[in-house]
């Protein structure tokens, strides 16, 4: 008679986890962090530029602090339907055709953002020469869980 041991492996799922790397505190201010470490991923989101787009496909033609808001609820709304949490934004690109007009104007948005979610993201911003159409601020980012 011969014996047949199966062992089975349980693979407990580890959870996600994330750590933060500041060597200063100045960035608090300004609502991002230097970098962030993310172990444990069960998967990444790459999610394209998005903008001040109406549910038509028409783009705003408003100024850049309503455009920001719309581009902000647009993000969230490709997000959550991926099932991904804006809390788990890692990193965050703004590419906006005047730097000086968003930090002024639009800061206190971007930062309400930041707050409402807890998020602790790479934030790059990028001026550049001229976005699609009618657009002048749109927002690209990597979620993870």
């Amino acid at each position: 008679m011969y014996l047949i041991s199966i062992i089975t492996k349980s693979k407990k799922r580890k959870n996600m986890e994330k750590r933060v790397i500041n060597p200063w505190s100045w960035q608090e201010q300004l609502s991002y962090v230097q970098a962030v470490e993310v172990k444990n991923v069960e998967s990444t989101l790459y999610v394209s530029g998005q903008a001040a787009v109406h549910p038509d496909g028409t783009s705003s033609k408003a100024d850049m602090r309503t455009q920001l808001q719309l581009a902000i609820h647009n993000l969230e709304t490709v997000i959550s339907g991926a099932g991904y949490q804006c809390s788990n934004i890692v990193k965050l690109t703004i590419y906006t055709t005047s730097s000086e007009t968003f930090i002024q104007d639009c800061f206190d948005l971007f930062q309400a953002f930041v707050a409402k979610h807890g998020m602790q993201q790479v934030t790059t911003l990028m001026q550049v020469v001229a976005l699609n159409d009618t657009l002048n601020v749109e927002l690209e980012a990597t979620a993870v869980r």
